[in-house]
């Protein structure tokens, strides 16, 4: 029954992360038209006041990737053959191939364009898919980056405070723009299959955020503790080495 837990409660990690890419993928994708057509389109109107107020949201969905992963980190389920990196970089691989071959467009673009493509949609849900397996073990891909992280970790913590109340006004603002969608989308029920997965994304990553606020995530991470290093034998036999000297 614990080994069960653990699997389930790894899955539902990935599963944050995943929701997480979904939600920065959607509004980087909306904010991007916004400033093609701007000033001529106004995103959801009147129920969104401004569309530079996506950013907040695009914001929500980043905060909540590392306190996401870490929940999964803390957990050793083992690996199955690979490390999850590996099945996550052959998942972005062959992704990337089926979006070259299957599409008309690179895997970027993909992102960025309005397309009710199956191959298109299918694409872009793999690729995050991919990258969340990646992200959810990037730790273990190389010590540089390890290290990388582990710098990153530690200003994490000397500003957890401002990001602790940073989390909280995402939150706020994922749950807006998603009301705002859905409001705008049952005036105009034509786009209801598009609309609905990023109005269901945000408000997952706006439920994330206050649960993640609720359990203190950032105020309770802690800078990475330094690995002992190996004494070699020379130290480990200096000390004896004066003992008997001195008897």
């Amino acid at each position: 029954m614990g080994t069960v837990w653990v699997i389930l409660k790894k899955t539902f990690s990935i599963a944050l992360i995943f929701n997480s890419l979904i939600s920065i993928a959607c509004v980087a994708g909306i904010i991007y038209g916004y400033y093609m057509a701007y000033p001529y389109w106004k995103p959801y109107s009147p129920f969104l006041l401004d569309g530079n107020l996506f950013w907040f949201a695009l914001a929500a969905g980043i905060i909540n990737i590392f306190p996401g992963a870490a929940i999964g980190r803390a957990l050793h389920t083992g690996r199955f053959l690979f490390h999850h990196y590996v099945y996550g970089f052959f998942v972005l691989a062959s992704t990337s191939a089926f979006v070259a071959v299957y599409t008309p467009f690179s895997v970027v673009n993909m992102f960025f364009i309005d397309s009710s493509s199956v191959a298109v949609n299918a694409g872009r849900v793999f690729f995050l898919g991919g990258l969340a397996l990646l992200l959810d073990d990037l730790p273990d891909v190389s010590k540089r980056i390890e290290k990388a992280l582990n710098w990153t970790k530690t200003k994490a913590f000397q500003i957890r405070k401002p990001l602790h109340i940073t989390q909280i006004i995402t939150g706020c603002f994922a749950f807006y723009c998603s009301t705002s969608i859905l409001l705008s989308t049952i005036q105009n029920s034509a786009r209801a299959v598009p609309n609905s997965f990023v109005i269901i994304s945000l408000f997952i990553t706006g439920v994330t955020s206050f649960a993640l606020v609720k359990r203190g995530a950032w105020l309770k991470i802690t800078p990475p503790q330094p690995k002992p290093t190996n004494l070699s034998l020379t130290q480990y036999l200096a000390p004896k080495s004066s003992a008997k000297i001195q008897n």
